[in-house]
């Protein structure tokens, strides 16, 4: 584990970190308005979807742990990658994705970011390095595994963010991803988001371990640390000190950041008011939501008004609700869209794609 970052350190340590000491004001507010933004935009797909025949699928909300997404993302640079499963909403306005292709993905409309046949778990960005939103348990990761080797084969400096759920660290395909990291020194950073619920068991029933998931990584000889979701210092403090060991070292982490989701796996678990207490979900909304808390931060500093905080809070309102009007407009793909985008050489007409047969061919 990383010394350097150890749980013992106060959250003073953390804002007064070198990343952090970096940050201007204006930043500051920036990152405010992004976990905003999410926040307003997962509660109007929320809203909306309920509404007969507008969403298809389903729907994996980020609220309640808006700070991993948008601490990791104000790290990137322009040879950093991030990968994640299934709930991806907020990662993808993290990085910097629209509302309105974002929400006309969710529509299933040919304006949204995947021209409306990927849907809720498939947001792409590649020009903003940002590859899904992935729907299999741990599939994403060795396709982050895959990022991490492209960095280092072609001499890149940076690191693939590789996102996945505490119920992700289970499966085979994430430990044969972090032996090959491990043995290859793979410039790679597993970040698990522990929201405590693996769909609707808990982690104690779900998964064996001594002190914390993370620590599985020692198994593996590779460093791992440990991190309090809800406080935006330390989340980009750690997230840093892992981005900077796989540029400069070629090493791979796991990173563990603790967290928590209000609502259900998904809008189909209609019981998270069950295996959870109603009492539980209030009780970290009240003294644990990121968004409050990093709020209060930002006034404790005087960087943030409380008016100036109403203020952005109703521009992500309106913006949340024109990406609705924006896709409620949007045309639907056509019947022909069904053979695009299916295999890259058909699309490009290549010299390949006049080799043997697609099975969309007459």
């Amino acid at each position: 584990m990383d010394t350097a970052s150890s749980p013992n350190i106060s959250p003073l340590d953390f804002a007064s970190s070198p990343i952090n000491k970096t940050l201007s004001s204006e930043k500051k507010i920036e990152h405010y308005r992004q976990m905003t933004q999410i926040r307003r935009f997962e509660q109007s797909a929320l809203k909306n979807y309920s509404k007969k025949g507008t969403m298809g699928g389903f729907l994996h909300l980020y609220i309640g742990q808006e700070s991993l997404a948008v601490g990791a993302a104000s790290l990137m640079g322009d040879h950093d990658h991030m990968i994640t499963a299934y709930r991806c909403h907020a990662h993808a306005l993290a990085v910097g994705m629209g509302m309105n292709e974002c929400m006309a993905e969710l529509y299933g409309k040919a304006t949204g970011c995947s021209k409306g046949k990927g849907g809720s778990m498939h947001f792409f960005a590649p020009d903003k390095n940002f590859w899904g939103g992935h729907g299999i348990v741990a599939g994403q990761t060795p396709l982050g595994l895959g990022l991490g080797y492209g960095l280092k084969y072609n001499n890149l400096h940076g690191s693939a963010l590789c996102f996945l759920g505490d119920g992700a660290v289970n499966q085979g395909a994430f430990h044969e991803s972090l032996n090959i990291a491990a043995l290859f020194g793979i410039p790679v950073v597993y970040v698990i988001e522990n929201n405590g619920y693996s769909m609707g068991t808990s982690q104690k029933r779900s998964s064996a371990y001594k002190d914390c998931l993370a620590q599985r990584a020692d198994a593996y000889d590779m460093d791992w640390d440990v991190v309090n979701g809800e406080d935006f210092y330390e989340v980009r403090a750690k997230m840093h000190i892992a981005m900077e060991r796989a540029r400069k070292e070629l090493k791979p982490t796991v990173l563990e950041i603790n967290t928590y989701r209000y609502y259900g796996h998904s809008v189909a678990d209609a019981n998270h008011k069950v295996y959870r207490s109603p009492e539980e979900i209030e009780k970290y909304k009240r003294d644990h939501d990121p968004i409050n808390l990093w709020k209060q931060r930002l006034l404790d500093e005087g960087v943030l008004t409380e008016e100036s905080a109403k203020e952005i809070d109703t521009a992500s309102k309106n913006e949340a609700a024109a990406s609705v009007k924006f896709a409620e407009d949007s045309p639907a793909p056509t019947a022909e869209d069904i053979t695009k985008d299916v295999y890259w050489e058909t699309d490009n007409n290549t010299e390949a794609s006049k080799i043997g047969r697609h099975f969309f061919n007459d």
